[in-house]
């Protein structure tokens, strides 16, 4: 991990550093299992003793903020956590309306986020939103599919950081862990044909065109059409797979 930490008074405490630890949590610039540098590293970065330094760490550990794993070093924790319990989950992920409601809800939400990041974003935020989106453009040109999903994720996130708003950010990201987990859509679903492919791609990237161009009106229409498509795409999907189940019954039946 490069540093990130900033030096801290001599004679300050062990506060200043959970402070500073929280707040890079807060921000979203540590993201959960992320590993943090060593006692050492740490009390070097901060130039504070490293007493301190590990008084801070259990205080953090007791908060639930980090995690310590024996030979593993110390990590962020999950502080996401789950937005819903197991057997809700399992309720949601099969109803079709808690689905619509899931994109709704995204469409409003990333129009807001985009809007904001393209008030927003800094030189060095449009740095990272752009190698995001290069690496998104690359797994597609070389028909990695994995990758290309995983970008999908990573852009979408990295416009909620780039919004600068910490309650957008870490409800962005509960509502992306849920569809990491494919809870309510399949993305192999939506990826499933090369042209739905380009078309989400040139998507992501008027997204990121706009926030780059500093044009708030147009990354909130971007961003909205971009879930209007998505929520399209899953539909024909659906539909699709539906013909495709009875028509495989019919001939089963009919061969037989």
């Amino acid at each position: 991990m490069n540093e990130i930490f900033s030096r801290i008074d001599p004679s300050r405490t062990a506060d200043d550093v959970i402070d500073q630890v929280e707040m890079l949590i807060l921000e979203g610039v540590v993201r959960p299992g992320d590993r943090l540098p060593g006692e050492r590293e740490l009390a070097r970065q901060f130039d504070i003793s490293r007493p301190i330094v590990r008084d801070a760490l259990k205080e953090l550990e007791s908060r639930g903020l980090v995690i310590t794993r024996p030979g593993g070093g110390t990590h962020v924790a999950d502080v996401i956590g789950e937005v819903f319990t197991p057997p809700v989950m399992d309720l949601i992920s099969q109803n079709r309306k808690a689905a619509a409601d899931y994109l709704e809800y995204r469409r409003e939400i990333e129009g807001v986020a985009a809007e904001f990041a393209a008030r927003r974003a800094t030189e060095d935020d449009l740095a990272l939103l752009a190698g995001i989106m290069q690496r998104m453009e690359d797994a597609n040109a070389s028909g990695n599919f994995d990758d290309e999903v995983a970008m999908d994720v990573e852009f979408h996130n990295a416009v909620g950081e780039c919004a600068h708003n910490i309650v957008l950010l870490h409800t962005l990201r509960s509502c992306y862990r849920l569809l990491a987990d494919g809870v309510f859509l399949s993305r192999t679903l939506i990826y499933k044909t090369p042209a739905t492919q380009e078309v989400l791609l040139a998507q992501h990237r008027a997204i990121y065109d706009a926030i780059a161009a500093g044009n708030p009106q147009a990354a909130r229409e971007a961003a909205r059409a971009h879930i209007d498509y998505v929520e399209k795409a899953m539909n024909e999907a659906e539909r699709n797979g539906e013909w495709q189940r009875v028509s495989r019954l019919r001939l089963r039946q009919r061969s037989g």
